[in-house]
């Protein structure tokens, strides 16, 4: 018993300093990749030697800030209980996380058949997400070198048509992946979208869209809720 009581007491420090040390370079990096994304204004600045309008910035930020901080915000309470601690961080500095980082992870969790929130998944959700951002680096260092050469075959007209439906394509292949899972929990949001933005005119339904995804969330969850009650789902 007592040999059972110190491996257990082994493993929880274990654990618990595994944790600690996880979010400790997981806020150190966070950290530095903020000063990075500002050095960048900031070193124009000083070696201009001016400074920014603060009207500007601020009539900028509020555009961006209507959209961003809600999904921000949004992303990191549902994101982050799916992927754990060491693949949050990483896929938040290293971004894309809809369309990459989070479909990546869940094939690795589906492929290896570990429940979502557990200790392994939170390690293998480490391993696909750092995996992914390796790749993604890779292909975006190739992207770059071959940019120049491939320029006469990506400006063929008869590539056109595929470049202009990359990101339908993208995101109806997310969607599909997501919405297969349990199709009956995509009705009534999908039904909301398709109505509003029937019934609005085109302009303005793109100027909301990005406002819209906390309301549809809410209606996701609201209708999930409902069909749970009624032991639909």
């Amino acid at each position: 018993m007592s040999g059972n009581k110190s491996s257990a007491n082994t493993q929880a420090g274990l654990k618990s300093a595994y944790s600690e040390s996880i979010h400790f370079v997981g806020r150190l990096w966070t950290g530095l990749a903020v000063l990075l994304l500002l050095a960048v204004p900031l070193a124009f600045c000083v070696y201009y030697q001016v400074l920014p309008d603060g009207g500007a910035i601020l009539a900028g930020l509020l555009r961006v800030a209507v959209i961003y901080i809600p999904i921000g915000a949004i992303e990191a309470i549902t994101f982050g209980p799916m992927l754990g601690g060491g693949a949050s961080y990483l896929a938040f500095i290293t971004g894309n996380l809809t369309n990459l980082k989070i479909p990546c992870a869940i094939s690795a969790l589906e492929q290896a058949k570990v429940e979502s929130g557990s200790e392994e998944a939170d390690i293998l959700s480490t391993l696909s997400v750092a995996a992914s951002a390796l790749v993604t680096n890779l292909i975006l260092i190739l992207g770059v070198l071959m940019l120049i050469p491939l320029t006469p075959i990506l400006q063929s007209p008869v590539l056109a048509p595929a470049f202009a439906n990359v990101v339908p394509a993208l995101f109806g292949a997310l969607g599909y992946m997501f919405i297969s899972r349990n199709w009956k929990l995509a009705i009534l949001p999908l039904a909301f979208v398709l109505i509003l933005f029937i019934v609005l005119p085109v302009g303005l339904a793109n100027t909301i869209s990005g406002g819209l995804i906390p309301v549809t969330v809410l209606i996701t969850i609201a209708g999930a809720r409902f069909l749970y009650k009624k032991k639909l789902v």
